[in-house]
């Protein structure tokens, strides 16, 4: 059995992205999207500066907390061999409702990929107030170019 991290938000989060369930590589690290060929934190660097991401984690962090965005996993915890969100069974989500009502500030969630939404989706529904944006997964096996992608979560992020 894996489980997730606990929430990276505060009380000035406004956006929440939500994955599927770390990755191995993020797991043996102990941060969000640890492994190299991720383009998660390239692609928030991208838009939110120099394009250069740091290497300690606490950095990567502190650019979505300035850019009012939180992270967490729709899942907290699961059986799966490997990384892919194919295999993943025996899940328990996390309590993303509980959450929210305690982050009132929180508006939109963009899922990163669409695994995520589906396992969000079947667990708790729409939930009224809240803006969903469903993203091109910045796994490195979803093999869409890095500039669609990147074109994609600036639209959502920005708008």
């Amino acid at each position: 059995m894996i489980a997730s991290f606990p929430p990276f938000v505060d009380d000035a989060t406004e956006t929440l992205i939500l994955g599927t369930m770390p990755g191995v590589m993020s797991l043996q690290k102990q941060e969000y999207y640890a492994h190299k060929q991720n383009q998660f934190w390239k692609i928030m660097f991208t838009i939110y500066a120099e394009g250069i991401v740091p290497e300690v984690f606490k950095e990567k962090v502190a650019l979505l907390q300035q850019n009012k965005i939180g992270l967490w996993d729709v899942l907290a915890n699961c059986e799966r061999k490997g990384s892919l969100d194919i295999h993943i069974k025996n899940h328990t989500e996390n309590e993303i409702p509980q959450l929210l009502q305690q982050f009132p500030k929180i508006k939109k969630i963009l899922f990163n990929g669409k695994e995520s939404h589906r396992y969000f989706m079947k667990k708790f529904g729409n939930i009224d107030s809240i803006e969903f944006h469903v993203m091109p997964s910045t796994s490195p096996a979803n093999t869409v170019k890095f500039q669609l992608k990147l074109d994609e979560w600036q639209k959502a992020l920005l708008d």
